[in-house]
């Protein structure tokens, strides 16, 4: 059956009276409002304190959703912290081995300055690179340790030119191209270089072992003095290599000295820089070992023998 369609309250003095009740409570809430509304745009700070009492009743619950959007943050945030922490950490332990060696040569260049003290006029400046390359690639499976680079003679580039890197020696130029070279590792199983102890005067030849290690060895033999950690530099002994440029940090010791890693791994390198030969004394030694021999000279005492017998005939003849 349908409602009826009146929404009269009938003859009920009850249901008249509660209308009526509504009608005059709704009136008088709605002057209050305006009332209100007014005042608040004629006396602004009259509703301070209604304010303030309103923002400490919801203050707790403000507090629980600023925890809760704080906590979520952290949470997206400790999500991408965690995919991206290996290649952080591998770029900030890349940045703490390059500091290392350039602390350590730095300590070799005080070192070296300590010991030239004495010395009056020497003026060495900044050495500027022959040419920049790439290193295009190196032997990895045979008992030799070759690198090739993208320099050649027509950019300067000699053999015996040190090869290095940011971050130390890779090794020298063994031969020479038009546009390309060949260097000779230090890791190669033929490559003996000078070095020392980056702290002190602990002189010792780094030999490669054709595996990727060196081999140091000291010169004068007795107690080890070396320790594990310690950056072995250029002693500049020989004239090819300047002094004081990083080349390998001991990893083992051995009663003649040790076993060290490169600080300059040709694998993780793509551009070295070729420096000239230090010294000009090595330059002479080299281009005198490359120079052929000169002829051998007939041997002197052959020649009165056979004047002595030229000269017999003619005195019989007379």
């Amino acid at each position: 059956m349908a409602p009826p369609s009146s929404r009269r309250s009938g003859f009920s003095k009850k249901a008249q009276y509660s209308l009526f009740t509504g009608y005059l409570l709704a009136g008088a809430c709605a002057l209050l409002g305006l009332g209100l509304l007014v005042l608040s745009l004629w006396q602004p700070a009259a509703f301070a304190p209604v304010r303030g009492l309103a923002t400490d009743v919801v203050a707790p619950a403000g507090q629980v959703a600023a925890t809760t959007r704080s906590g979520s943050q952290g949470v997206l945030a400790s999500i991408a912290g965690y995919f991206g922490a290996g290649r952080q950490n591998a770029e900030l332990r890349r940045e703490v081995e390059i500091a290392r060696i350039r602390l350590a040569e730095a300590e070799a260049v005080k070192a070296e300055n300590r010991r030239l003290k004495s010395l009056l006029g020497l003026n060495e400046g900044i050495t500027k690179p022959v040419a920049v390359a790439r290193l295009v690639g190196s032997t990895a499976t045979s008992g030799r340790r070759l690198a090739y680079i993208s320099a050649g003679a027509s950019d300067g580039v000699l053999p015996g030119m040190p090869v290095l890197s940011e971050r130390g020696v890779i090794g020298r130029v063994l031969e020479t191209g038009r546009s390309s070279a060949r260097v000779l590792l230090l890791t190669d199983s033929e490559s003996v270089l000078p070095v020392r102890r980056a702290t002190d005067n602990v002189i010792a030849f780094a030999e490669g072992r054709g595996d990727g290690l060196l081999r140091i060895r000291l010169v004068n033999l007795g107690v080890n003095p070396l320790k594990v950690g310690d950056t072995m530099v250029t002693s500049g002994a020989g004239g090819y290599y300047r002094s004081g440029v990083a080349v390998a940090v001991i990893d083992t010791i051995t009663p003649d000295g040790g076993i060290a890693r490169l600080v300059a791994e040709p694998g993780a390198t793509n551009y070295v820089a070729v420096e000239p030969i230090a010294q000009a004394a090595a330059i002479e030694t080299l281009e005198a070992a490359e120079r052929p021999a000169p002829a051998p000279s007939p041997s002197p005492s052959r020649k009165p023998v056979a004047s002595s017998s030229a000269s017999v005939p003619l005195e019989t003849v007379d």
